[in-house]
């Protein structure tokens, strides 16, 4: 079963990476972007849509103002893309949003700030894959109709390829990235080339649909909270720049400079996609219902609505199905990958979350393959959770989105601010307080950028399920400073008892439990003898009279020098018996040590587990709560452990072999080596 589960492992996640390999995982900027900037980049593939879909409750007339809201989109995304380059240059750790808090606000709202992007690294994971579900769907019904199964197994394949490593996992998703952008931008330019050059009538399938609003008396306040809703909605579009600051450690060196360069290259390429896509859609007149069962009055019976970039594509390259393929397959495979942008920033995030005692230890350590697994295995199991509870629906999903990310966005722009405040305290130069004065100027449109963002995303999307994110960061919250109470708690624990000079014991009383006389048991007195203690006695449990009164005279017939004591339980207890026996040996004295040795057998399968040794680790499990007790387990192996572990192999010969005539033979096959002693 080992080796089977080894091979499996090995199969999936390829060989172990020695620590100082770490160097040759580094990215450079071609890889780093399809890493760290899959997600910004792919969802111009969902925002515009959304924009579009908030505004259908208003008619088709408020489609007008959806160029408007992409180019205030767009505005808030180079502030965050300019104020970010700024922190990836001056914080390189890879500590991003959560460092630049604590280091300047305080470790209460680095704290902060690390629960939002925990929370929001699991929401882009779950909206980017039901995204690719649905763009998938729009050309495969089988996919759309079971969207969650998808889901699951698109998340699980992402987990398996991230396990292998950051370096491999940015090589595998290079490719479907790329060649993402190139689709888009060409449908993009080939649309406006037919459009303003040929002359021709590009049109959507879904042009002539009548769309009509559900609130006919939507005005004034109640169309500006709209327009704001769908604003809020198309800034789902900024999500994953924050992964950049995350991942600075994964580049090249220069660290901070590639970073910068990066984060430049993603939001050119996210801008542009983004306002081509809305302005396409203005070009094609493609119509989005929130629920086109209600809205569109006209549609043909059966009428499935396409996502807007499968419809885009079917109306720019109509009667070339190569290209329409092109543009579905790849981005249903970028919004897959997208959630690669959380499987590199959430481990990292974990693992300086766990080093400062806020998370497990064991989300701080690197895997196999020089990759934060355990983080990886947490984030992939919570997003799964969400697609099964969420249906794996865009539509719903999205509430939830993006305002962990904003509140990170506040708070790092903010932090930055007072970090070059704070430098400009003791620097005298006149160029370097120049740029530093161009870095706060940045990191302040950001913030008043964001923070804007922010409350708006608060005020419009707090009832239609944002209320639920903010409930989970402060759960994270609370349990992150748990967490960290529990670690200083025993951190002052174990340091006031390393501050006493250590007092060895006065007495040390052994006791060998025996159930049977045999082999395991010999092994356990011979071991106990050696370890020389002040008391050495052999305790059974009567729990059958009969079989009590055969291994007395069996003890005798032998005639060990080591007494055997015979604890009754009038109950048929074993554990309680033990226990009392114990406490009564021990005594009150602080430097009595009482030590309990349990033979074990060592068995090869797991069934084997369920047959042996249940009241071994009953007992155990008790004893160690018990002060000034020790317990030790005396290991025998079984046939099918050894077996398993290899250990009948012939090993080579130790002094005395020669001369007891054993030499040349199998040592542990039979157990000779217990007789022979």
């Amino acid at each position: 079963m080992s080796k089977f589960t080894t091979a499996a492992k090995r199969l999936v996640l390829g060989r172990p990476f020695r620590s100082d390999r770490l160097s040759h995982t580094l990215l450079p900027k071609r890889i780093a972007l399809p890493v760290f900037a899959s997600d910004p980049m792919s969802s111009v593939a969902y925002a515009p849509e959304q924009i579009l879909l908030m505004l259908s409750v208003a008619g088709a007339s408020a489609y007008v103002f959806s160029p408007w809201i992409g180019l205030v989109v767009a505005l808030v995304m180079v502030s965050v893309v300019a104020s970010y380059r700024q922190n990836v240059r001056a914080y390189t750790s890879g500590g991003g949003d959560y460092e630049v808090a604590s280091v300047n606000h305080g470790p209460r709202w680095g704290l902060a700030v690390g629960s939002a992007l925990l929370v929001d690294y699991v929401l882009t994971v779950a909206v980017s894959i039901a995204s690719a579900a649905a763009n998938i769907g729009s050309a495969v019904p089988f996919v759309a109709t079971h969207k969650v199964a998808f889901a699951v197994g698109a998340i699980l394949l992402l987990t398996a390829i991230n396990l292998r490593g950051v370096r491999e996992s940015g090589t595998a998703f290079a490719l479907p990235s790329y060649a993402f952008v190139v689709g888009i931008l060409g449908m993009i330019g080939w649309g406006a080339f037919r459009v303003f050059v040929l002359g021709e009538d590009v049109r959507a399938e879904s042009a002539d649909l009548i769309l009509v609003q559900e609130d006919t008396h939507l005005a004034g306040f109640g169309l500006v909270f709209l327009i704001l809703r769908a604003f809020s909605s198309g800034s789902a579009a900024l999500t994953g720049v924050e992964a950049i600051a995350n991942g600075v450690p994964a580049f090249r060196k220069p660290k901070g400079r590639n970073a910068a360069t990066t984060l430049l290259m993603m939001g050119t390429l996210a801008v542009t996609m983004f306002l081509g896509l809305l302005f396409l859609a203005r070009l094609t007149g493609v119509v989005m219902a929130e629920h086109p069962g209600t809205q569109l009055v006209n549609a043909p019976e059966g009428y499935e609505q396409k996502t807007l970039v499968a419809q885009l594509a079917n109306a720019v390259f109509g009667g070339f199905s190569p290209g329409i393929w092109f543009i579905i397959f790849f981005t249903g495979l970028i919004l897959v990958l997208a959630a690669n942008t959380a499987f590199n920033g959430f481990p990292v995030l974990g693992s300086i979350l766990a080093q400062d005692r806020h998370l497990p230890r064991q989300l701080h350590t690197r895997g196999d393959r020089l990759a934060f697994s355990n983080g990886i295995l947490f984030l992939a199991g919570f997003a799964i959770l969400l697609v099964i509870a969420f249906d794996a629906e865009v539509t719903s999903l999205i509430q939830l989105y993006i305002v962990g990310v904003f509140v990170s966005f506040v708070l790092s722009q903010s932090g930055m601010i007072r970090h070059w405040n704070r430098l400009l305290r003791t620097e005298t130069d006149r160029d370097a307080r120049r740029r530093m004065r161009r870095a706060q100027a940045i990191n302040s449109f950001g913030l008043f950028m964001t923070s804007g963002v922010l409350v708006i995303v608060l005020v419009t999307k707090f009832l239609a399920g944002a209320w639920i994110s903010i409930v989970a960061m402060a759960a994270v919250y609370w349990l992150m400073t748990a967490i960290r109470r529990h670690y200083d708690r025993v951190a002052e624990e174990l340091s006031e008892e390393e501050a006493k000079p250590p007092v060895l014991p006065s007495r040390n009383h052994a006791i060998v439990l025996v159930s049977k006389l045999h082999k395991p048991t010999l092994r356990a007195l011979a071991y106990a003898k050696a370890t020389r203690p002040d008391i050495l006695e052999a305790v059974t449990v009567n729990v059958d009279d009969a079989d009590t009164r055969a291994l007395v005279a069996e003890w005798d017939r032998h005639g060990f020098s080591i007494p055997l004591k015979v604890v009754e339980s009038p109950y048929r207890e074993i554990t309680k018996p033990v226990l009392d026996y114990v406490k009564r040996v021990r005594g009150d004295s602080p430097r009595n040590v009482v030590t309990v040795f349990i033979p074990e057998y060592v068995v090869g399968r797991w069934w084997e587990q369920v047959l042996h040794n249940q009241s071994a680790l009953r007992l155990k499990g008790r004893l160690l709560f018990q002060p000034r007790v020790m317990v030790t387990s005396v290991p025998w192996q079984l046939e099918s452990s050894k077996r398993r572990s290899g250990a009948g192999s012939w090993e080579r010969p130790i002094a005395g072999d020669v001369r007891r005539g054993v030499h040349g033979t199998q040592r542990g096959g039979n157990g000779s080596d217990e007789e022979r002693r």
